[in-house]
């Protein structure tokens, strides 16, 4: 077994977020969920109308093309525009045109498998991609947006779809906060295919995950063919390099397997450490050559900076471009 395949999945202390909350489909919404929504709303509108609001608005409005109709070649028109096959059974040029999307659909692919409800530092891992979430729902809200999610674990587990307004971004920061998997495991390639068959428009799809999943090469090439794909990574320091602890036992939450790792020992903290940099070093060529970008976002950070230097790069290729 590998070393990094462990890595994510130790048994934290005491109980994930997962079992502390109810799922709200059961047992309602409980008090103190209200008041995390409450307390989760305005953290983000402050972070979106502070920080965010412009960002998004100049990286993501208007990127989007919507086809229109086909009409005759006229002159000035580009030569790259034609469409060769109405042209060929019409025996005369033919062009696409198409028409600037005002309004975008935002969709939260958000990873509850039980790698993530693991945090050595300042929060669990699904609790830091239930922050950047809001985040981003509020973002497209203020924008005039649609947003909705997709909650998965090895298999789909709740949908909301994409729909405007405040009252939608608080139900989707309920869902966010409260729902409860039933499924430990990690499917990408079910939620992807998923995807693929519920948007029928092109979509900006933040899939917010650690990826600690098998062959997610496919899926991921799949999805990025029709929709603009965001790839948000969720680690914790621990996953990355190895703390010294003596003696230590590891539990897989997806799995429940078990495994005693003397942490003392330096060979084995290198090897950790060579296993996990190059798994990091593959999943960055990967989503390079499927030209999906990645926001890198840590449990003992915070969720600024990565977005920031995630809309600042999409602006500067938007004006390369």
């Amino acid at each position: 077994m590998r070393t990094a395949s462990w890595r994510g999945r130790t048994h934290a202390e005491g109980p994930s977020a997962a079992t502390l909350i109810p799922s709200p489909a059961k047992t309602g919404v409980p008090p103190d969920i209200l008041r995390q929504v409450k307390l989760l709303e305005l953290r983000t509108r402050g972070l979106v109308n502070s920080l965010f609001s412009g960002e998004y608005r100049s990286v993501f409005k208007g990127q989007g093309m919507e086809f229109s109709e086909v009409r005759e070649y006229q002159q000035g028109d580009e030569v790259r525009s034609i469409d060769w096959n109405v042209t060929a059974r019409m025996r005369r040029p033919y062009v696409k045109r198409y028409i600037e999307e005002r309004e975008l659909t935002v969709m939260l692919a958000v990873d509850l498998s039980g790698s993530e409800r693991f945090g050595t530092r300042r929060r669990f891992k699904s609790e830091l991609a239930s922050e950047l979430s809001a985040v981003l729902a509020m973002s497209a809200i203020r924008n005039n947006d649609r947003v909705g999610t997709l909650l998965f674990t090895d298999h789909v587990e709740h949908v909301v779809p994409p729909r405007k307004g405040r009252k939608h971004a608080l139900r989707l920061m309920r869902d966010l906060l409260a729902f409860e998997p039933t499924g430990r495991g990690t499917d990408i390639a079910g939620a992807t295919d998923y995807l693929n068959k519920m948007l029928a428009h092109k979509t900006i799809i933040f899939f917010v995950s650690d990826f600690i999943a098998p062959d997610v090469e496919r899926p991921l090439k799949l999805l990025a063919q029709r929709h603009d794909v965001v790839a948000v990574s969720v680690e914790d320091p621990s996953e990355i390099e190895l703390p010294d602890i003596g003696l230590a036992r590891l539990v897989d939450p997806e799995s429940g397997e078990t495994i005693d790792v003397d942490t003392s020992d330096a060979r084995v903290r290198e090897a950790f450490e060579w296993s996990v940099n190059t798994e990091r070093e593959e999943r960055k060529h990967l989503l390079r050559r499927l030209a999906i970008d990645e926001v890198q976002v840590r449990t003992d950070g915070s969720i600024v900076e990565p977005l920031f230097r995630f809309f600042r790069a999409r602006e500067t290729r938007k004006r390369v471009r």
